[in-house]
């Protein structure tokens, strides 16, 4: 019956002393521990203060617009999108009155189908020039999760991509020790004892 012998590779073995362990292994180790903590620390802080950054900015664009009710001056298009889908949303032009009680016209963005004459709301900015409509708070709320998730894994590729250079680095100084080693002990493994 034969025996089978198990090696086991502790994660931690750089932090053990070792008659194995190099100079460049320990650096190893610090520079690991190093990005896992920058990562911890500083990849939820990135992603908060990007979600709330841009809760900020979308809250703030829609302070600054404003619907009003407008006269469609000619048929807005029934278009189709290229890939065979239907367009909601078109610019066509129309009417509306400003808050200082002035007739403007302009294009605006609207519902898609809608006929000459028909009532329609359009978005407006401070100058009361026409704009896009803001995204709604729930539309909002989803692109600063996904802006925030981003944010975390910019740090996070960062760190890594620091981890993977030090790596490419401390590789090559231990490839250079490992052929000085063989240049100076490889001449005597050649030679027996007689």
């Amino acid at each position: 019956m034969g025996t089978s012998a198990t090696v086991r590779c502790s994660p931690l073995w750089r932090w053990r002393r070792n008659p194995l362990r190099r100079r460049e292994d320990v650096w190893e180790a610090w520079i690991l521990l190093g990005a896992c903590v920058l990562v911890a620390l500083f990849g939820p802080l990135a992603a908060v203060l990007s979600a709330r950054a841009t809760v900020d900015s979308l809250a703030q664009r829609r302070a600054e617009r404003h619907p009003v009710t407008a006269t469609l001056l000619r048929d807005a298009p029934r278009t189709v999108s290229g890939d065979g889908g239907t367009v909601e949303r078109v610019f066509a032009s129309v009417r509306w009155i400003s808050a200082d009680g002035t007739s403007r016209t302009g294009r605006a963005q609207v519902e898609a189908g809608h006929e000459a004459g028909e009532r329609v709301v359009v978005w407006l900015d401070r100058s009361d020039r026409p704009t896009l409509a803001p995204q709604s708070p729930g539309e909002a709320d989803v692109e600063a999760a996904f802006l925030g998730a981003a944010s975390f894994a910019a740090v996070a590729a960062t760190a890594a991509a620091g981890v993977r250079g030090a790596r490419v680095v401390l590789d090559r100084r231990r490839g250079r020790a490992w052929e000085a080693a063989w240049r100076r002990y490889g001449a005597e493994w050649g030679r027996t004892g007689g």
